[in-house]
């Protein structure tokens, strides 16, 4: 006789929030069923391997059976099924206090909601008018049990016939989810959340081509790899097994640097291969990478809460039951064992590079470009990750020789620290456009570094808060002589006027560069230096770079400033004195009277404000104001005189734009038109 009776649920609102809540995840009901399908499966293993099931075992495999024209979708294993009794206990009792206030709490998360309360089961009803059980127990003369329910807390149990021990559940499909009658949809989800279960999954059979079509074997077409690498002992496996699972992970993909693979049971569970793929620029491009498992189900490819975020870049797959199938973010942020997970995975990351690191260190060299970026990302977001990297971290320098923190650190100690004790590490962010600054530094025997990678701006302002007395200078931040001072710099023994005339005859020369300002600055360094060094502010430079990198914020300000180069004039270069030499030939009879009047002028002026200085603004004669404005305008009038004086001259003088030119080409500068104006400038020159 059939039994009819309703949920134990004290609240009719379980199925509303079902089909309207947890819509938004509604593919999670084929990974719940296929779980407990193998659940079942497992537990008829286990009760046959201590005896207390005596029966053949059988084939033991999970099904799925598509009937479009039913409109059924049924999972069928051949576990240890159930009982009346058993139904009654695990389907038909949700009942739990405070029903109401709970689903009002948790409505709008659905895995709050399956997790919680092990709903796994009626998440079927999100896609489904109807669900039915046919299940028999594996216990001795157990009756066959059919159970049915349309969606509302009224269900209808009775007895059924049934040959086989096991359990179908056959999901009658309503109309807006037709789509999971297709194969293609069944099958790429099976792919998805089921691909390395320990039970095999079969959908079907396998289709061959024959006669130029399609036709099915008899051979079942098995979703899953039961036997996945990250569950066997490693020293079970060869080098060509973890290939070939990452191949499986990832298919069409190069074969990555390294491996390490995670076995652990105490404290916790956790198991799992985690690869250093061959990192790209782009960070973005390699996030979501590593899969995340419970028992081998899949749960979820967004590891942020549970993997420290720069081991993200990894690919690879972690398993762990200590982590529930069902999760919430607010979960993973808080739980104890996710934080020990993620604090165990970033130490055994850091000790299995440090490893190969010592053990290997040629093949840690040759991997060292792709593997630095994914460190460097870990010291700049992990304090732990840094004190462990730092001893097996790499510098790489201009040449391609690398070294550790230490090694670096006595290579250069004795001849690169300033006249304050101060260890300079100089370096470039682009060997090639930078080629002329690297050359002078190596002509006065320095080591220049290679730091061209998109987060190396912030690693060194990390790297000068870590390592005592140092600084980072980029070698085309200054002129060679000054970058690592030694002593205070030779003195510029030009006058006042000589340096006017020089930087109005220079600026006149320079070119307009959209968002680039020019600063003529004057430095003795030397008859045997570069008569003109094209320098960027190392911190100004620094800020925008960084301002690139990140953007936003504060960081804007710096962003939208203009490029600041200086030209510094080395006042000790015969060029130089040559150049001042004809200025002052060509332009000092025209330029003298007014130098005189100015003169005059700014006496005068002087004159007036220091009568002016202990009265009130009120108390100052009117005429004397007037008198200091036509001053200024006469002064203003005199200068502006003089300045298309002395750029005529440069306009004339080709030795002076040859110089600037000769400067933005070793800064990599010059380009387009001005590059072909150069050349052909340079042709005239040597005629």
């Amino acid at each position: 006789m059939a039994q009819k009776g309703n949920i134990g649920v004290t609240s009719e609102n379980i199925f509303p929030v079902i089909k309207k809540f947890l819509y938004s995840d509604h593919e999670i009901f084929l990974r719940e069923l296929i779980s407990n399908a193998v659940d079942a499966t497992q537990k008829l293993k286990t009760l046959s391997s201590v005896g207390e099931y005596k029966g053949e075992l059988d084939d033991l495999k999970v099904e799925v059976l598509i009937d479009s024209k039913e409109g059924t979708l049924t999972i069928r294993d051949k576990g240890v099924g159930m009982t009346s009794e058993e139904i009654d206990r695990y389907i038909n009792q949700i009942a739990f206090s405070g029903a109401e206030e709970f689903l009002e709490k948790y409505k709008d998360d659905a895995n709050a909601i399956i997790g919680h309360f092990g709903l796994g089961f009626y998440s079927s009803f999100m896609v489904s008018k109807k669900v039915e059980i046919f299940t028999k127990s594996y216990k001795e003369d157990a009756q066959a049990m059919h159970w049915s329910c349309d969606g509302n807390p009224e269900y209808v149990l009775e007895a059924c016939e049934k040959a086989n021990r096991g359990t179908d559940i056959v999901l009658h499909i309503d109309e807006e989810n037709k789509d999971f009658l297709e194969n293609a949809r069944i099958e790429g989800l099976l792919k998805k959340y089921c691909k390395f279960l320990p039970i095999s999954i079969v959908l079907g059979k396998k289709k061959e081509r024959k006669d130029g079509k399609e036709v099915e074997t008899s051979e079942d077409n098995v979703i899953n790899n039961i036997n996945p690498a990250w569950t066997r002992k490693p020293s079970d496996l060869q080098e060509d097994d973890y290939k070939n699972f990452y191949q499986e992970l990832y298919p069409y993909t190069s074969d990555p640097l390294f491996h390490i693979h995670l076995n652990v049971d105490y404290p916790f569970n956790l198991t799992g291969i985690l690869y250093f793929p061959k990192v790209k620029s782009n960070l973005d491009l390699q996030r979501n990478k590593i899969q995340l498992y419970c028992n081998q189900v899949f749960v979820t490819d967004s590891v942020e809460g549970i993997v420290p975020d720069f081991l993200t870049l990894l690919h690879g797959v972690i398993d762990s039951p200590d982590i529930p199938l069902n999760v919430s973010r607010s979960y993973l942020q808080s739980d104890q064992n996710v934080k020990k997970i993620s604090n165990h995975i970033t130490k055994k990351v850091a000790d299995s590079l440090n490893d190969i690191f010592k053990n290997n260190r040629l093949q840690f060299e040759e991997k060292w470009d792709s593997l630095r970026l994914f460190i460097v990302y870990g010291m700049l977001s992990d304090e732990k990750f840094y004190d462990r990297a730092k001893n097996f971290v790499l510098l790489k320098n201009v040449d391609g020789k690398y070294f550790t923190f230490e090694e670096y650190k006595q290579l250069i100690e004795l001849n690169q620290k300033d006249k304050d004790d101060t260890l300079i590490y100089l370096y470039s962010n682009d060997a090639e456009a930078q080629h002329s600054y690297i050359e002078a530094a190596k002509n006065k025997g320095y080591d220049v570094l290679l730091l061209d990678g998109q987060l190396d701006v912030h690693w060194i302002n990390q790297l000068e808060q870590k390592l005592e007395k140092t600084r980072f200078v980029r070698v085309d931040s200054d002129v060679v002589e000054k970058l690592i001072l030694k002593a205070d710099a030779e003195k510029v023994t030009f006058t006042d006027e000589q340096r006017s005339c020089l930087t109005t005859v220079f600026s006149s020369q320079l070119p307009k560069v959209e968002k680039t300002e020019f600063l003529v600055t004057f430095e003795n360094l030397g008859s045997s230096a570069q008569p003109i060094v094209l320098t960027q502010n190392e911190f100004m430079r620094r800020m925008k770079d960084m301002t690139a990198v990140q953007g936003g914020g504060m960081m804007n300000f710096y962003g939208e400033m203009p490029d600041s180069f200086n030209l510094v004039i080395n006042s000790a270069h015969p060029l130089i004195e040559s150049v001042l030499e004809k200025e002052e030939n060509s332009c000092q009879e025209k330029t003298s009277p007014l130098l005189v009047q100015i003169a005059e002028l700014e006496t005068r002026r002087s004159s007036l404000k220091e009568s002016h200085k202990d009265k009130k603004d009120e108390e100052i004669p009117i005429p004397e104001k007037e008198e200091i404005t036509q001053i200024d305008e006469k002064i203003a009038k005199l200068s502006a005189d003089k300045k298309v004086i002395l750029e005529a001259f440069a306009a004339e003088e080709k030795t002076v734009r040859q110089l600037i030119d000769l400067a933005l080409l070793s800064n990599n500068m010059l380009k387009g038109e001005a590059l072909a104006q150069f050349v052909k400038r340079s042709i005239e020159m040597i005629k």
